[in-house]
């Protein structure tokens, strides 16, 4: 009998593991460090089983309130899941107050148990029982236990960076101030950092910028304005702050002063002497309202003064006197709005039929909609200042006229778009993609259908009517219509059958119904209302630039982006800009 028993567990298959993990920044550990002793709780869990791990899914620097579709690996796991060739029959989890948070566990135990793919836990003794209620009790009580702790860091953190800024007035990490620098002020005040090496810092003013801020608020209390305070120190040829610092300001242009970079000195009460923390807060909001199992966001606000905690004495040496920091304020409110009630929107009775559609030809900014008489017109103001501090031969103002671009721009489209022309359209068309490389159809074609997003996208409309916040509707609502444009590629893939990720090319029966689609919507442009025309010249991707010096506007119809994306979007390339140019000759006569 024991021979057979024997016999029998030599030829017993064994099982096939999948480990998950997961280390954050919160932890202050090393990731490698981490995987290996969660890999070793884990083997030793399913040792005795006769268990072996064959794939590996470690999330680093991932929160533990993130839901495990947004983690890069676990979500992952959970489509290798769907797998029937996933290689493994169970998934090991060497700690799982790293894995689960809050009710992640009930949000996720079912598509094991509908997978037919095992979970095995230490805190259990191995494989978890779906239909146990005392499991289901465990992991419920880990998941909470999580979310507490992570709640419990929160105060603690929190707490003590209050108290360290307003007693002790400590520099808390973060960039310094345009004007200071970081120096070093000595040993750390724990003994066991301090005998680690680390250093106390904090701020120090900056020999080459500190004058200009002291600069900045005596102008002001003289009476300049903030965009007179710009042109005098671009005049000057002094750097703002991201061209000084270019290593950390990367994703600035740098080009010179701006009135917003002055207002952020001015409103600064770091240049009293008193260290300030709590200007801003981030806020969690869910980021579904729908979905609530897709987890929270991260948003950053800007918190009132009453809530900003200030340091009870001057720590580091002051740019301007707490008294002069104070009559800035007074001034800077006095000038500005004055009333509390809430700002009142304005729609205008005039819009602009090319609203955020045209750019200068000498310095790519947009141009911006102004009246005189009357007339509608397009402006571009680049300050004389700036052009000198860069070096740019820029006029001082570029007008372009709207009524004289109208009717030029839509008897093009009219003959481009006609039954007569559209032949040659579609020529054109074909030919400007054929330069581009061959289009790869995204590997997954899953995901929520049209339908299902246009009833997101109403219900969002209904919250944002009943009186949600429109910030945080607004981001869901964008969200939802890039995965529409992204669900009308998938559909367009599945039909002209590239699903399967093999490259192809526009055809000339895909663009002729394009074009035939669009053909529509150009001939209503004659008789539209203006405010009709905004949303069809948008809807036809079109970008003008005017050239100042020719006094000619250049067209630029993208196709494309009316019916599929022109981006990459979760690993799939889609098809490219396809446009049409075109050139008003001498369309100004009168460019002053």
């Amino acid at each position: 009998m024991e021979a057979d028993l024997a016999t029998a567990n030599a030829v017993a298959p064994k099982l096939s593991f999948a480990f998950y993990g997961r280390v954050s920044t919160e932890d202050n550990q090393d990731p490698e460090s981490s995987l290996q002793w969660q890999l070793s709780r884990a083997r030793t869990l399913i040792a005795p089983h006769g268990g072996l791990i064959i794939a590996q899914f470690f999330d680093i620097g991932q929160s533990r309130a993130l839901p495990w579709q947004r983690r890069p690996e676990a979500s992952q796991l959970l489509a290798a899941l769907k797998d029937p060739a996933r290689g493994f029959d169970a998934v090991v989890i060497g700690e799982p107050h790293r894995a689960f948070y809050g009710n992640q566990y009930g949000l996720t135990m079912p598509l094991f148990t509908h997978y037919g793919v095992q979970l095995w836990v230490p805190e259990v003794g191995g494989r978890i029982d779906p239909d146990n209620e005392g499991h289901e009790m465990v992991m419920s009580v880990f998941g909470g236990m999580c979310k507490g702790e992570r709640n419990r860091i929160k105060v603690r953190v929190r707490t003590s960076m209050k108290s360290q800024t307003k007693l002790e007035g400590r520099y808390l990490g973060g960039r310094p101030p345009y004007g200071y620098m970081l120096g070093d002020l000595g040993p750390h005040p724990n003994p066991a950092k301090a005998a680690a090496g680390k250093r106390l810092h904090g701020l120090i003013p900056d020999p080459q910028t500190a004058p200009v801020v002291q600069r900045i608020f005596a102008m002001y209390l003289d009476g300049y304005g903030l965009h007179a305070i710009g042109e005098r120190l671009n005049r000057d040829g002094i750097p703002c702050p991201s061209a000084y610092d270019r290593a950390r300001n990367k994703h600035r242009d740098g080009l010179a002063w701006a009135k917003s970079a002055i207002r952020v000195i001015l409103n600064n009460p770091r240049y009293t002497g008193h260290q300030v923390w709590n200007r801003q807060r981030t806020d969690e909001v869910l980021l579904d309202v729908d979905d609530v199992a897709l987890g929270y966001t991260a948003v950053t606000k800007w918190n009132g003064r009453e809530r900003w905690i200030i340091s009870d004495k001057p720590v580091h040496e002051p740019l301007v006197t707490a008294e002069a920091f104070e009559h800035v304020q007074q001034l800077i409110a006095k000038r500005g709005r004055t009333s509390t009630a809430p700002q009142r929107v304005y729609r205008s009775h005039h819009p602009y039929v090319f609203k955020g559609l045209v750019n200068c030809g000498v310095c790519n900014r947009r141009m911006q909609g102004s009246r005189a008489n009357g007339i509608a017109y397009y402006r571009c103001r680049y300050p004389q200042e700036y052009a000198l501090t860069n070096k740019v031969d820029h006029p001082r103002t570029v007008l372009l006229r709207e009524d004289i671009l109208v009717t030029p721009l839509d008897t093009w489209l009219s003959q481009e778009f006609g039954e007569l022309q559209r032949r040659h359209t579609v020529t054109k068309i074909l030919e400007q993609a054929a330069i581009g490389m061959p289009v790869v159809a995204p590997a997954s074609p899953s995901g929520p259908t049209i339908a299902e997003l246009d009833a997101k996208l109403a219900r969002y409309r209904e919250a944002l009517d009943a009186g949600a916040d429109p910030a945080v509707v607004a981001g869901w609502i964008a969200e939802t219509q890039a995965d529409r444009q992204i669900a009308l590629s998938r559909q367009r893939l599945e039909r002209t059958g590239a699903a399967d990720g093999s490259a192809y090319r526009l055809t000339v029966e895909e663009v002729t119904a394009m074009i035939e689609e669009l053909g529509g919507m150009v001939a209503v442009l004659k008789t539209a209302a203006p405010e009709d025309k905004i949303d069809i010249y948008r809807d036809l991707g079109l970008r003008m630039t005017y050239l100042p010096e020719t006094k000619t506007v250049r067209a630029d119809l993208a196709i494309a982006p009316h019916r599929w994306p022109s981006v990459c979007v979760r690993g799939g390339t889609f098809p490219p800009s396809c446009g049409i140019l075109h050139t008003f000759g001498q369309l100004v006569n009168e460019c002053a």
